[in-house]
């Protein structure tokens, strides 16, 4: 059965390693027949939280930037892909203020498949895992049912490219086949 795939690619940088492990996780997606949409979160206008509280009772931000879209694809995905490169061992901004902007209709992002991907120039797992734990925070701390499926841990990447000598491009190619 052929799901529907959303990517959230959080780097700051097009064909930036955790963009590139993107493309690849989409490319065995899309070769087992699965429908896949990457967002880069860089072209979006994605504004900070304000903490206003009203869309706790509207359900709806007021502000108006692209959040809105994105959050509809987030709630129609069968499948969400998280990728982030790690700064000072934690997400990147781009991928923290979109899992705040969520607020409206977080309860909606339910029964979803969720993939992590990571990146980062150490090559330390267990420093990686405070990136993972951040993650989970969001899907197992706050969404209903989520379903963890797998992590990509791009480690030993620090400019742009270095990722493709890794294995990490045949892990992203191979679990984006096997959605």
């Amino acid at each position: 059965m052929s799901k529907n795939i959303l990517v959230l690619s959080a780097s700051p940088r097009k064909g930036g390693n955790s963009d590139t492990l993107c493309d690849e996780f989409i490319l065995g997606a899309t070769e087992s027949g699965h429908n896949a949409e990457k967002i880069f979160l860089r072209d979006h206008k994605i504004n900070y939280c304000t903490g206003c509280g009203v869309c706790n009772g509207t359900h709806r931000c007021v502000q108006k930037d692209d959040m809105e879209e994105i959050l509809d694809k987030m709630v129609k995905a069968d499948v969400i892909v998280m990728a982030t490169p790690v700064y000072f061992y934690t997400m990147d901004g781009q991928m923290k203020t979109l899992i705040d902007r969520t607020v409206p209709r977080y309860t909606e992002i339910s029964n979803k498949d969720f993939y992590f991907i990571i990146t980062a120039a150490d090559t330390d797992i267990k420093l990686m895992e405070r990136t993972i734990e951040g993650l989970r925070g969001f899907t197992e701390g706050c969404l209903p049912n989520p379903h963890e499926k797998g992590i990509i841990y791009g480690m030993g990447a620090w400019q742009t490219g270095e990722i493709q000598h890794t294995p990490a491009m045949n892990q992203a190619f191979e679990m984006g086949s096997k959605v």
